[in-house]
């Protein structure tokens, strides 16, 4: 039984032994083993960049309207009469001066004859009383008398001839017949709409500007206007209104275009750009554009290494870029990867192949 008991001794002491080997290793070998390699720093990110310059450009404000005829009057009956001919046709061009619609005459003409007869028997009694007043046989009172009623006559043969002429309806400035709702076999009255002719040369485009921007835009001042989808053509402002809608507090705007030929409609949808004077602006690219934190939009540039960001407005949208005024006389703006960097983030720079000056 004792025997047993040093055996079982004697194990333990060696299993402890071994363990404490162990640890004693490990620290030694801690003591030996190389120091941790030190993890290496991470690159800046690298982006591309261009030198832009500014260059004067001519401020523009852009504009929708709509092209509105030069002159449109409604042509009204000035006496009655019953419709017997349409001259014309809707549509039509006409010139100053043409007949557009025909009343009948009726007895206007024998009403003449008689205006005239008046007027000669009038012109020849107040004759006669003129030489009788003149040997004291008439008085003065009877002279003035006759005189009277030879006005009177002539008068009347006035009316009558301007009644005659009033039968036919004539275009009052050259344009096109835009409507003709008189019909042949129609009794016209005083006052009745005969016709309507619309002046298109030159041709309107209105518009309606912001109370912000009406004090910019000068009468006089140049214009492009591009009519439905059409080439661009030259204009000038003609009219600015400075009384503003109650509803909209904008104001109109009216640009004169010529129209030779008269091939610009009415009523076509338009864009106009109004020339507000000049200013100095950077031409990029509008994939260059970004927003801030704070949703203002601008661009990133790199100032000594460090992305800086610049609010800027979009003066004009060309084919050949955007024009962005604002920015520095100068700056180096990043083309490619400003939407992985921050403002105040270091990084690397590639410049452009190109620089715009």
């Amino acid at each position: 039984m004792k025997r047993s008991y040093f055996i079982a001794a004697g194990l333990a002491v060696a299993a402890t032994a071994w363990i404490l080997s162990g640890l004693v290793g490990d620290d030694d070998a801690g003591e030996d083993a190389a120091p941790a390699p030190v993890a290496e720093a991470e690159p800046l990110p690298q982006v591309r960049v261009r030198t832009v310059a500014a260059q004067a450009r001519t401020s523009e404000l852009v504009l929708f309207g709509r092209s509105e005829a030069e002159r449109t009057v409604s042509l009204r009956a000035e006496t009655k009469g019953r419709v017997v001919e349409r001259a014309v046709a809707k549509g039509d061009r006409v010139e100053a001066g043409d007949a557009l619609v025909r009343l009948a005459v009726d007895d206007r003409k024998a009403q003449l004859r008689e205006a005239e007869a008046r007027v000669e028997q009038y012109r020849i009694a107040y004759k006669a009383a003129a030489k009788l007043a003149e040997k004291k046989f008439r008085s003065e009172v009877k002279l003035v008398e006759e005189k009277a009623e030879l006005e009177a006559a002539k008068a009347r043969l006035a009316a009558i001839r301007l009644d005659i002429e009033r039968t036919v309806i004539r275009a009052p400035f050259a344009g096109v017949v835009d409507d003709l709702p008189a019909e042949i076999g129609d009794f016209i009255d005083i006052g009745d709409p005969v016709a309507v002719v619309a002046d298109l040369e030159p041709i309107l485009v209105v518009g309606e500007v912001s109370e912000r921007d009406v004090a910019g835009i000068p009468v006089g001042a140049p214009a492009t206007v591009r009519l439905a989808g059409g080439p661009a053509l030259d204009g000038r402002v003609r009219y600015v209104s400075r009384v503003g809608t109650s509803v909209t507090r904008t104001f109109r705007v009216e640009v004169e275009v010529d129209n030779p030929g008269w091939t610009l409609a009415e009523g076509l949808t338009a864009e106009l750009r109004l020339a507000t004077g000049q200013t100095f602006a950077h031409r990029v690219s509008p994939a260059i554009l970004t927003l801030s934190e704070e949703g203002v939009i601008g661009v990133k540039a790199v100032e000594d290494g460090t992305v800086v960001f610049f609010p800027a407005d979009v003066v004009a949208d060309t084919t050949e870029g955007v024009w962005l005024a604002g920015l520095p006389d100068t700056v180096t703006l990043i083309t490619v990867g400003q939407e992985f960097v921050r403002a105040g983030q270091r990084v690397r720079t590639v410049p452009d192949d190109e620089v715009a000056s």
